[in-house]
């Protein structure tokens, strides 16, 4: 089993985040999108179980790499990088598009994919656009926002998944090859230890531009005009407990809340 798996650098949610000409200032305290992890995750399992290899994908700005190491720390078996400088502020459409060229540069290289694994959003724009698109792009079924899935068969497969929809759980099957998205709550991801962060180093990260993809520079299809700043109304109600703070709480959440 052949997995591709799409992960995002992105700038942490802990950190103070700011726009700078309509964009989202990157390179400052960034990490790997918290929601791939589960990706990652869910691509490692499965080829624990069946065998095979997982490779991981980004696009971004050269220090996306460190995402792409984070996986590699994981369990992903090797990286590939798209990086280009004509590729600053693309939108969802553009980056399902390029992704799409990167996954076909992989199969090129190492076989056909049978599963391309993304999470279920991105932590900095929160679209969840990029599964719906790629598998557009790649011409794919997709199964997507899955908290629980299922592999049977064996070359091709058949992926099953649970997912939750307006409070129903739904199940839905695909055959390979298919893009899948998953939730956090299909796994818990696991933490590097020591042993598989030093073999992270010597894994096969390779970066390529658009020109090595021999793919156009995306249009883009939105465009930021103006951010504003979101500020807090006030400095909140402080209820100090002198005895009475449920009842005073209560009170409050009645009266002013509601």
């Amino acid at each position: 089993m052949r997995i591709v798996v799409c992960v995002k650098h992105v700038p942490d949610v802990q950190s103070e985040r700011r726009f700078e000409d309509g964009r989202l200032v990157r390179g400052e305290d960034d990490v790997l999108n918290e929601l791939d992890e589960n990706a990652v995750e869910a691509a490692v399992s499965l080829v624990e179980e069946h065998g095979g290899e997982v490779i991981a994908l980004t696009m971004g700005p050269a220090d996306a790499e460190d995402a792409l190491m984070r996986a590699l720390q994981m369990g992903a078996d090797r990286a590939l990088l798209i990086s280009d400088d004509a590729l600053e502020g693309t939108d969802a459409a553009g980056t399902a598009a390029v992704l799409a060229a990167g996954i076909a540069r992989i199969e090129e290289e190492h076989g056909p994919a049978d599963l391309v694994v993304t999470g279920m959003a991105s932590l900095d724009a929160m679209t969840s656009l990029v599964p719906a698109a790629l598998a557009a792009h790649l011409g794919r079924p997709l199964l997507s926002l899955a908290h629980a899935l299922e592999i049977s068969g064996e070359g091709p497969w058949t992926a099953t998944i649970t997912r939750s929809v307006d409070g129903m759980d739904e199940v839905l099957s695909a055959s390979t090859p298919l893009v899948l998205s998953v939730t956090d709550q299909i796994n818990e991801p696991r933490y590097p230890s020591f042993k598989t962060m030093k073999a992270a180093r010597s894994k096969p990260l390779d970066e390529v531009s658009l020109e090595d993809l021999g793919c156009d520079t995306p249009a883009t299809a939105t465009i930021v005009n103006t951010t504003v700043e979101h500020q807090r109304d006030g400095s909140g109600t402080i209820i100090t407990d002198s005895g009475d703070a449920g009842e005073r709480l209560a009170h409050y959440l009645i009266n002013e809340v509601k």
